[in-house]
């Protein structure tokens, strides 16, 4: 059984989060979380990014003194221990390196920055759209069976295509609007939920 997990908010900080509160630009605060329409993110973004100037340097910097969610490391370790795991995430490979290293090098699907020969993030490249859900997809094809796990807007198209899914801390709009999803608070509750859907599944097939 296949368990596939978004990686912000779940093991690690949300970058942009970070480095808004690094550059004090507020509107870089804003996530899927607040707009589920991932190109107008991104393109609002980029925007920010150029008329102040800032490079891919500058975000790498704050990315170098995060560190994983506390409990992230234990709770990964635990899980493939008991589970194949796929990260499925919106972030980019230019991003996250050093901190999948951390978390152990789990195998993670995720998109690619453009950046020019400055250091300037000129735009983005996705490996296709919706492609968490498409994975998800792609791997029931396969016949395994997945569970599904994450903490917002984005992350719900594969939690409905997931055979199971769980939102982990997720902001009250994405509750009310996804009444179906259990809700976890934090890694124990997360793993209780697991193991429960785990049987339920093995159950049902």
């Amino acid at each position: 059984m296949l368990a596939c997990l978004d990686l912000e908010g779940v093991l690690l900080p949300e970058i942009w989060i970070a480095f808004a509160e690094k550059t004090g630009i507020e509107k870089l605060k804003l996530t899927t979380r607040e707009i589920p329409n991932y190109d107008e993110l991104m393109q609002g973004r980029l925007k920010i990014l150029k008329e102040n100037n800032l490079k891919l340097i500058d975000i790498e910097n704050v990315i170098k003194t995060l560190s994983p969610l506390a409990g992230a490391i234990d709770f990964l370790d635990w899980l493939k221990s008991e589970f194949q795991v796929i990260i499925l995430s919106d972030t980019f490979y230019q991003f996250v390196g050093s901190l999948m290293k951390s978390l152990g090098n789990p195998t993670l699907f995720c998109h690619e920055l453009i950046v020019d020969d400055n250091g300037t993030i000129s735009d983005y490249k996705l490996r296709q759209k919706d492609g968490k859900t498409k994975a998800v997809s792609a791997l029931k094809g396969l016949n395994f069976k997945v569970i599904a796990a994450g903490d917002s807007y984005n992350d719900t198209g594969m939690l409905q295509e997931a055979d199971a899914g769980i939102l982990f801390c997720p902001p009250d709009n994405v509750i009310k609007e996804f009444p179906q999803f259990p809700v976890t608070r934090n890694y124990e509750e997360f793993k209780k939920a697991l193991l429960d859907i785990r049987t339920d599944l093995n159950q049902k097939f």
